[in-house]
């Protein structure tokens, strides 16, 4: 078999797909995209395939290796998103042919079923109290929120309480029948991270994620020394040589690399056991579309220590597009009460793509944006 032609989709919300052919007629898809950066990405991918065409699909150690190790210049979110989606569609060829779900070529699954939490309260944190009631109602019972909004690198008072009583009201409203975790989006500095998990303590969040940016690794053993809150970080690290450093450094309870930005499920997994060997939980991150939320289940099947799988059916970003707008079999990305997913049934990815809409939908997909936010003082704001 042969590989013939990558073609790429960017469609609404934010997202873009891949589309893997063979000469054979097996097709695998793909989600390589940076939110934001989708076009960037878009031509690295077609940079990259170059490495791929007319190659066998069959070999993705090899060809990950080559397009990882073929240029001079790799590594970070662009080359490595670029990656992710081409090898999405290598393990979704590969299963096709083999007539088996990606994680059976795994090695097969640890677990039966797999935890899954939704997100509530939006870029800027509000009407949560109303949002989780909603989901709950759906059968959801761990949820995800930003902790804070913008955040000086000396902080005032009344953000730091503003803060604190935002997650006190969740706790008074449904005590310990929820978790949820609190996404500080690296919009917090290394001092005031000090202070907010102190004064967040009392109220357990599941974990506390980017309490400072990835750039400022070096405060994660410092901070983890000041807390019993786990903490938790990667979605913007991008290969196991990022996380390498982290790991031997301590202080991050779990990683969450992202496999449509950290080289896809090939060097996902090999983070995973990574993490596994420091005792460190896995949950990739995904705010992103069906097949990279797939790509994802099938690493959290083999990997024992996967904890958490973001997900992001009716998060705030999706105006225009939904999860499963993109998706015929519905029903592989269906979520039990708890929001758990089962495990595929179907081979390659296990879902279905609904490829006249993805080309319909393309056809007038407008460039998402994250917003650009500024401090009081006129200077760029962490978004």
């Amino acid at each position: 078999m042969k590989i013939t032609r990558i073609t790429t989709y960017r469609v609404p919300p934010r997202w873009m797909f891949l589309k893997m052919e063979t000469d054979e007629g097996i097709v695998g898809w793909g989600e390589p995209v940076i939110e934001g950066r989708a076009r960037t990405v878009e031509a690295a991918v077609h940079e990259l395939s170059e490495y791929v065409i007319g190659k066998d699909p069959s070999r993705i150690n090899d060809l990950w290796q080559t397009m990882y190790r073929g240029g001079f210049y790799r590594g970070g979110a662009v080359f490595m998103s670029a990656i992710a989606g081409i090898d999405q569609a290598l393990w979704d060829i590969k299963g096709k042919a083999l007539g088996a779900p990606v994680f059976e070529l795994l090695g097969g699954r640890v677990r039966d079923r797999m935890k899954t939490y939704c997100w509530v309260g939006g870029d800027r944190p509000a009407d949560v109290i109303a949002q989780i009631r909603e989901r709950l109602a759906h059968g959801f019972d761990t949820f995800k929120m930003n902790g804070c909004e913008e955040m000086g690198m000396i902080g005032s008072s009344k953000a730091v309480d503003d803060a604190v009583a935002r997650v006190a009201e969740i706790r008074e409203a449904f005590g310990n029948t929820i978790e949820f975790g609190l996404d500080f989006h690296g919009r917090v500095s290394a001092p005031m991270a000090k202070v907010l998990v102190k004064e967040l303590e009392p109220f357990r969040p599941l974990f506390i994620e980017e309490p400072v940016l990835a750039e400022q690794a070096e405060y994660y053993p410092r901070i983890a020394a000041q807390t019993s809150i786990p903490l938790a970080a990667g979605e913007r690290m991008y290969s196991r040589f990022e996380f390498k450093h982290v790991l031997e450094r301590g202080g991050i309870a779990i990683v969450q690399p992202d496999l449509s930005h950290a080289g896809g499920i090939t060097e996902c997994v090999r983070i995973a056991a990574m993490a596994e060997a420091y005792d460190v939980a896995f949950a990739p991150h995904c705010p992103l579309g069906p097949i990279a939320l797939a790509s994802c289940l099938h690493a959290d099947f083999v990997s024992w220590n996967a904890t958490l799988q973001e997900q992001s059916m009716g998060i705030h970003y999706n105006r225009g597009g939904e999860v499963l707008d993109y998706v015929l079999n519905k029903e592989a990305l269906a979520l039990d009460d708890g929001g758990y997913a089962k495990p595929f049934t179907a081979p390659g990815l296990g879902i279905e793509v609904n490829e006249e809409l993805v080309i319909e939908r393309s056809r007038a997909a407008a460039d998402w944006r994250n917003p650009l936010w500024r401090h009081p003082d006129g200077s760029v704001a962490e978004w």
